[in-house]
């Protein structure tokens, strides 16, 4: 069953001195571009059990809009949670922000959680940084890292735990064609490979999707470095990427490849690709035990002379 998590004392204290509203859900509209995807997955199914049996035990946040409507800052699962279970109302607290701190507070508060898609990282950076220069923050995308002045992506990376260059890259998947951004999210094509591949021109990033689907192959580091200096330098065509897509690596050994569909029915909705491919490395040693267990049993029983092995087989114990 999900936890739904307390506050930490600081919100706690806070929200004890903020009023808590009952309002029916069909005025709490989403945040607009919400990067982060609300799932109905196993985890959300445990939330919805939670809620069924304790409530909603803390309240969404949300801003005061035209019209008596609001709109969420924080609690996008629980909402749909309650809406799963043809739950009518909702405990919320209002706050007096405007639409710049209600996109970072919404980031900050979702950046919580336990499992976050490299794409929703890359728009929820994206739109905080964006709120931070619609403040009136500097947000110099050439910025100096020795600049002293306001540096908007270094309270991102200080915000979140990460550094100021990884807060930039993952704003850079943000130009992504969305085919090749899922097959970030799905892990089928790596972090700093995707990175690399968004200086490609939109008709260069489709013709490398069709490549790669083709030829069942995604680019390594290497390779996505060189089709970035070429597009740079206007000399990548469909021609120069299947040309280096294609090319035999020095290293390259035969992969072993089996389909997605395969595999997926034998986990929990949503398990990462990397811990379904340690899983079935883990299953293939136990089985490659228990073939070498079934061997040393027949080679033992083989060893024995034909009159103990008929004794044996025929279960006489004489």
């Amino acid at each position: 069953m999900a936890e739904q998590k307390l506050p930490e004392k600081a919100q706690e204290t806070e929200m004890k001195r903020e009023k808590v509203r009952v309002v029916p859900i069909k005025y709490i509209d989403d945040s607009p571009d919400h990067p982060f995807q609300v799932r109905d997955d196993e985890e959300m199914m445990s939330l919805v059990e939670s809620i069924a049996t304790f409530g909603v035990i803390t309240p969404v946040i949300a801003r005061k809009t035209a019209d008596e409507r609001y709109e969420l800052i924080s609690g996008h699962r629980r909402k749909r949670a309650c809406e799963l279970l043809h739950i009518d109302t909702l405990p919320i607290i209002v706050r007096d922000l405007s639409r710049e701190e209600g996109i970072i507070l919404m980031v900050d508060s979702n950046l919580q959680r336990e499992h976050i898609l490299p794409s929703e990282k890359a728009f929820a950076y994206k739109m905080k940084m964006e709120a931070l220069k619609c403040q009136g923050k500097r947000n110099d995308l050439t910025l100096s890292p020795l600049a002293t002045k306001f540096d908007a992506a270094k309270e991102i990376a200080d915000s979140s735990g990460e550094g100021r260059d990884q807060v930039f890259r993952y704003i850079r998947l943000t130009e992504l064609i969305p085919q090749l951004l899922q097959m970030v999210d799905e892990g089928k094509i790596a972090f700093r490979p995707a990175v690399e591949l968004s200086y490609l021109e939109k008709e260069e990033q489709e013709d490398l999707l069709e490549t790669i689907e083709s030829e069942d192959c995604t680019p390594s580091l290497a390779q996505a470095i060189l089709m970035k200096g070429l597009s740079r330098d206007n000399q990548l065509d469909m021609d120069k990427i299947f040309e280096i897509m294609t090319e035999e690596k020095a290293n390259q050994k035969e992969k072993l490849r089996i389909p997605m569909e395969r595999v997926e029915s034998f986990f929990k909705r949503g398990t990462p690709p990397s811990v379904m491919i340690e899983t079935v490395i883990k299953a293939l040693e136990l089985y490659r035990r228990a073939l070498n267990q079934q061997k040393r049993a027949e080679q033992g029983n083989t060893d024995r002379p034909p009159e103990a092995q008929k004794r044996v087989k025929t279960g006489d114990a004489r």
